[in-house]
């Protein structure tokens, strides 16, 4: 059973990959793109629904060759009819868990209800129905998420963007971030929903690969609303989004002396304010983000270019 303890953080750009795929194996293993971190194998959206034996047969083929040397692995059943086909699979064990499409709280209720009680599969729920919408049903659903023998379960929460864009009749313009668009105060009023209370969240997909200048700048928003990864559809997109992940040599710097046991209660570096107190949770994740994806050389905290003086 694959039950190792992983965070959030590792999980990269998340390559989507349509389960009807013929090189599942060679994805899975890492042979196909070895800079890979995290993989979701989709039997949703991705496919026809004439097309769902197909993936199957396709994920019953690929368990059975994994080297165990890939990715993160985790699969996006259709429902939660095919998750029960899918955990019946020889292999099932070896992926790292599934990725729960169009969550609710009683679709996830539902998801759940097929999982075995003793099972370490890591659960990421996909928030892209209308009631991501409705606050209080987002409020619910973190109810239900924090249930102790599910909370542990929980290794992110996905943002559907596409689908969230789809319910409103609408669709990004070239050269706009998805925070640009209607939904961009619904990912931040998903991030206070769930975020203090323990949740990560993933950000959306950039479905324009063609536009490295405006992923670049949607990536840094991600990171400014305090998302966890971000679904990619094009491995070309991946080392473009983690290579904001590395963490500029001055803010690691600063996280560092924050978590400090001998910090004072407020000091300054390079004219910025610190305070332990208020700073800490970004503190640990910076430690963390430049231990998984390293640092870079860069200007101090703020850049003061364009400071008035």
């Amino acid at each position: 059973m694959n039950n190792k303890h992983i965070s959030a953080l590792e999980l990269g750009a998340s390559l989507y990959v349509p389960a009807t795929r013929g090189d599942l194996v060679a994805v899975a293993n890492g042979e196909r793109y070895p800079f890979l971190r995290s993989v979701i194998f989709c039997t949703e959206d991705s496919i026809l629904p004439h097309q769902l034996e197909i993936a199957l047969g396709n994920l019953r083929d690929a368990l059975t060759r994994l080297s165990g040397e890939g990715p993160l692995l985790f699969i996006r059943p259709r429902d939660p009819h095919t998750l029960a086909r899918i955990l019946a699979l020889p292999g099932i064990e070896q992926i790292t868990g599934f990725v729960l499409p169009k969550s609710t709280a009683e679709s996830v209720a539902q998801h759940i209800a097929h999982l075995p009680a003793n099972s370490h599969f890591h659960l990421m729920p996909t928030l892209e129905t209308r009631e991501v919408f409705d606050p209080q049903a987002m409020r619910e659903l973190r109810r239900l998420l924090s249930a102790p023998q599910l909370r542990e379960r929980i290794l992110a929460l996905r943002v559907g963007g596409n689908d969230l864009l789809n319910l409103l009749g609408i669709r990004r313009r070239p050269g706009r971030t998805i925070y640009d668009t209607a939904i961009g105060t619904t990912i931040a009023a998903l991030v206070t929903t769930f975020k203090p209370f323990g949740f990560h969240l993933t950000a959306p997909v950039f479905d324009d690969f063609g536009d490295p200048e405006t992923l670049q700048e949607e990536v840094l928003r991600d990171l400014d609303h305090g998302l966890s990864g971000k679904t990619a559809i094009h491995p070309t997109q991946i080392a473009a989004i983690e290579q904001h992940y590395r963490v500029p040599a001055a803010h690691l710097e600063m996280a560092q002396r924050i978590v400090d046991e001998e910090a004072p209660a407020v000091f300054q570096m390079d004219r910025v304010m610190c305070e332990p107190a208020t700073h800490v949770e970004w503190a640990r994740t910076t430690i963390a983000r430049a231990t998984i994806y390293g640092t870079e050389e860069t200007v101090p905290f703020f850049d003061r270019r364009f400071a008035v003086t």
